[in-house]
């Protein structure tokens, strides 16, 4: 067997990888609890904070992706013992995301309103979302700096630095939180919803710092541009191309979601923002596993190490059928406790307590798909990804949606359409892999 594949070493790599990875969705379910129990308006306000954050996620996703795309070559090349041909990759990468993000924020600013209207907000809902986005994109660059770090570390087979970031900011989001949305009496006024944007913002100003010192201290890359431009940047652009072309497709899907929750009133809308935010805690969960996928995958792959590839795949199918399990296991022990946290509305929480069932569910089928995801991203398998998102995305989540949503199921609707959505898209990655892979193994 070979060594990297004991249980010691992925658990070495996911745990932290699972710890970094879950501030993501912390940094919005800690934002949902403090805002959905504010006195003032709480439903209004957890409504908002759900359609920000889907807008969001879906920029972060789409240009985010420079992670996969950083750590699939570096790992690579680590693999390869090549290692010196990229290492001014990274910085060129950080240059061009980070400059594309103040595009973004620049092009998104001035139509705040009229981008929230297209998920149905309206009135309060309406007026909280735009206060709480016109603070909080602001933190989107210092996002996709961090991640694009994380990528590079992930690349070294190094998760240990992320995690200690991504704790640092997520424990400051939460202080910061609870400071800023109710305030200090004689100190810091309460801000309500606009506490809860300042406090992101400042938690992802801290974790970039944070990144760039331990990249720069603990590692010999460098975060200085410097041309001529890497041999690799016309893979990595195209990686980020098909990679941008998925993630819109992932993005059609919670467009849908959202869009739909939120027509069907502010109940609806709170309960979808409870159950999606606890179902985006359960994948960032995953991507513990996933990271690990798509970190000793890489480098298999750039080694040309098939068996240890086939022996990769089936202890991480393994792993994620127990994690999934476990959280559906452990989501069933706390499921009327769980929904309080977020909201005392009896209105809000029938609806979740209707729905949150078949989220647990489809744990087990969530782990399969995103472990595969990262490994296939591991194996620089960009295309593969982008069509079968795209496949999943408009011949199965759109027509079970439309469908169920004409049988008035509502939330039902939208959580049974993301079930079979992630069936489709894990399944066939399990199938092209063993197809792939287990001829390529037995010629060794």
């Amino acid at each position: 067997m070979n060594p990297s594949l004991s249980f010691k070493h992925i658990n070495k790599l996911a745990i932290p990888a699972l710890i970094s990875g879950v501030s993501e969705p912390i940094l919005s379910l800690t934002d949902a609890a403090i805002v959905g129990n504010v006195e003032l308006n709480p439903t209004e306000s957890l409504a908002a904070v759900g359609i920000v954050t889907t807008f969001l996620s879906m920029l972060i996703w789409i240009l985010g992706q420079t992670r996969s795309a950083i750590s699939s070559i570096v790992s690579q090349y680590l693999g390869a013992n090549k290692l010196e041909e990229v290492k001014n990759l990274p910085a060129q990468a950080i240059f061009l995301i980070t400059s594309l993000s103040l595009l973004i924020i620049v092009a998104t600013y001035p139509f705040a309103q009229s981008i929230f209207k297209l998920y149905n907000a309206s009135e309060l809902i309406l007026d909280y979302s735009v206060d709480y986005y016109k603070i909080r994109v602001f933190g989107f660059p210092f996002t996709l700096f961090t991640i694009a770090i994380f990528g590079t570390f992930r690349g070294l087979q190094n998760t240990y630095y992320p995690m200690i970031i991504a704790i640092v900011g997520t424990l400051s989001n939460i202080v910061l939180d609870i400071v800023l949305v109710y305030g200090i009496e004689h100190y810091i006024p309460a801000m309500h919803i606009k506490g809860a944007a300042y406090a992101s913002v400042i938690a992802q100003l801290l974790m970039a710092i944070l990144s760039a010192y331990y990249l720069l201290k603990k590692t010999d890359i460098s975060l200085k541009f410097q041309l001529p431009l890497n041999k690799e940047i016309g893979k990595f652009i195209g990686m980020i191309l098909n990679l941008f072309v998925r993630t819109i497709a992932l993005n059609i899907t919670l467009y849908f979601a959202t869009s739909y929750a939120t027509g069907y009133g502010a109940a609806y809308i709170a309960a979808y923002t409870i159950g999606i935010n606890l179902w985006f805690f359960g994948a960032f969960f995953i991507d513990g596993y996933a990271s690990a996928g798509n970190i000793l995958s890489g480098k298999l792959f750039g080694a040309k190490d098939y068996k240890s590839l086939i022996e990769l795949s089936n202890k991480l199918i393994t792993y994620g059928i127990v994690i999934g399990f476990c959280l559906g296991l452990l989501g069933s022990l706390i499921y009327f406790p769980l929904g309080k946290l977020f909201s005392q509305d009896e209105k809000v929480l029938g609806q979740f307590y209707k729905v949150f069932w078949v989220i647990l569910a489809m744990q087990p089928l969530c782990a399969l798909a995103f472990i595969f995801d990262g490994v296939f991203k591991g194996l620089g398998e960009m295309k593969t990804l982008r069509n079968l998102l795209i496949i999943s995305t408009f011949l199965v989540f759109i027509p079970i949606l439309l469908w169920l949503d004409h049988l008035d199921y509502k939330l039902y609707a939208i959580f049974i359409a993301l079930t079979f959505w992630i069936v489709a898209r894990g399944f066939p990655l399990i199938i092209i892999f063993r197809r792939k892979f287990i001829p390529l193994s037995q010629k060794e």
